[in-house]
């Protein structure tokens, strides 16, 4: 092994060890995998989590709500044109200045980083062009006419222009070009293992407890469990179920769930070319794909028993989904019922498409991404071969999955989707417009799926500025979707920590983990 990468590693072991027995440093367990410290890589739980600590942003989404972040305010001066007024004591870790040409930097950047697999471009799509009116004063000039414009912001991090122009991704992996202003300074970073950072003293925002910070890579549940109960962490997230009843027993720890915003789906392709992974019963590959016919996708939903999902393997960390977002949320259809269990008449929609005597198919699943994802397509391969759709599941490591999903290459994907913005558009721009990667949509509908209302309803929500209005354009889309099957929902994650006694955790944006969420509290 290379003398310098030992020791490297050994000097975060030794950080890492000290800093477990100090008051103020903090370990954190967490379960999504990291695909890169480039916060504009990659559109991933893990990725983005991590970059919370790192980089700003310039409008802050939290508990659901915009809030001022590197724009102090920002309003709109006609349907086509922004003004944000950017804070004039923010600085990067380096000393540099803060200015409205980072964002410009930042924002054309995103839009198309070098490898990415999934983009930041939706986001950014209706971006027409930048303009630095003061240093302090940014003019955004969009396409067509965007309420959201805002809050499509507060998704993408803000990197330097001086730092980021001479630097590639990996430049962020190696730690030389993680220069930013946010609340923690980077220290190391070891793939697959961890990150550990510093307080930054000279943040412009609030001054966080936590002196040093180590954010550990624990992808198996139950290891992240054990660390935890070990004292080897502080924090963990997406706690299993299994061990749920185990974790609210034991007197040193506490356990703190919230109703989150993530579901889980299944995402069939629309490819209607063979497909290696669907068969006739023979095994052979059918001419055409099945999941074309509307009736094969709704026979499909129709014989999932979510309740038992829900139920038996996610032991009610979870409720039933009939759409992608959970009831409360901006765009969330209450006329839709919850999805009923029909076997029998799963059966007569297959025979009147042409398949009385079903098919084979194959089903694709990370087996390190998400909470119960292989077990709970397990329970949907049985459901489905029961109506004759004779399911395996072929369980496979993400950073194969993510690519080969990405290219439509399966005959149904597995997705968890977290609904970060809390509002409806945010799945259709990424997982149900058709895919334009010109245009910024489509980057995570895996399946490709199309349907021309649906494209229309994003069109028309995106530039309708009245709230009521604009919500009742996503709940009709949410009906096209569910009428259509366009994507087969199965539940809502609830959102779960465990922490050492003394410790509390506060969701602030979706269900992503950081240190700022994480506060000290009487035992």
């Amino acid at each position: 092994m290379n003398k310098k990468i030992i020791l490297s590693t050994l000097t975060a072991a030794l950080l890492s060890a000290g800093m477990a027995a100090h008051a103020d440093n903090l370990s954190i367990g967490f379960a999504d995998p990291l695909s890169s410290l480039d916060p504009q890589l990659n559109n991933h739980a893990g990725d983005r989590s991590v970059a919370l600590h790192f980089w700003d942003l310039l409008v802050e989404n939290k508990w659901n709500k915009l809030q001022p972040g590197l724009a102090e305010s920002w309003k709109n001066i006609d349907p086509k044109t922004w003004e944000f007024k950017l804070r004039k004591d923010v600085k990067w870790q380096d000393g540099q200045p803060f200015t409205a040409d980072d964002l410009i930097y930042s924002y054309t950047r995103a839009k198309a980083v070098p490898g990415s697999v999934a983009t930041y471009g939706g986001y950014l799509r209706t971006i027409e062009s930048m303009t630095a009116k003061d240093p302090h004063t940014l003019i955004v000039k969009t396409n067509t006419p965007n309420p959201d414009l805002p809050l499509n912001l507060a998704s993408v991090h803000v990197v330097s222009k001086h730092v980021g122009e001479k630097s590639s991704t990996e430049d962020y992996n190696s730690g030389k070009a993680m220069v930013g202003t946010g609340p923690y300074k980077f220290v190391s970073y070891t793939p697959g293992d961890r990150v550990i950072m510093e307080r930054n003293d000279a943040y412009w925002g609030q001054k966080q407890i936590w002196e040093k910070v180590t954010y550990r890579y624990i992808n198996n549940a139950a290891g992240r469990t054990a660390a935890l109960l070990a004292g080897d962490v502080d924090v963990i997230d997406k706690v299993s179920v299994s061990d749920l009843a185990k974790l609210k027993s034991a007197a040193n720890v506490s356990v703190y769930p919230y109703d989150g915003l993530r579901v889980m789906l299944l995402q069939p392709s629309f490819n209607p070319a063979p497909n290696q992974y669907i068969t006739d019963n023979a095994g052979k590959p059918l001419a055409k794909n099945p999941l074309l016919d509307q009736r094969v996708r709704q026979a499909l939903n129709l014989a999932i028993n979510r309740d038992a999902i829900t139920k038996r393997i996610l032991q009610d960390a979870a409720t039933e989904a009939n759409q992608w977002m959970p009831k409360d949320t901006f765009g969330y259809n209450p006329e839709i019922k919850n999805i009923p269990f029909d076997a029998a008449k799963a059966k007569k929609l297959l025979a009147d498409a042409g398949f009385p005597e079903g098919f084979k198919l194959t089903m694709h699943v990370p087996n390190d991404r998400y909470p119960q994802g292989p077990e709970t397509a397990q329970a949907v391969a049985q459901f489905w071969t029961r109506i004759g759709v004779k399911t395996q599941v072929e369980v496979v490591p993400w950073a194969v999955y993510s690519g080969r999903a990405n290219k439509n290459e399966y005959a149904v994907s597995m997705l968890a989707w977290g609904n970060g913005t809390g509002e409806a558009s945010y799945a259709l721009v990424n997982i149900l417009a058709t895919v334009d990667a010109k245009k910024g949509l489509g980057a995570s509908n895996w399946g490709h799926y199309s349907n021309a209302a649906v494209d229309k309803a994003l069109a028309d929500s995106t530039s309708e500025f009245d709230p009521a209005k604009r919500e009742a354009i996503l709940r009709q889309s949410a009906r096209l979707v569910s009428d259509d099957a366009g994507i087969i929902p199965l539940y809502h994650y609830k959102n779960i920590w465990a922490t050492k006694k003394g410790l509390k955790v506060t969701p602030m944006t979706s269900d992503r983990t950081a240190a700022m969420m994480v506060t000290k509290v009487a035992k």
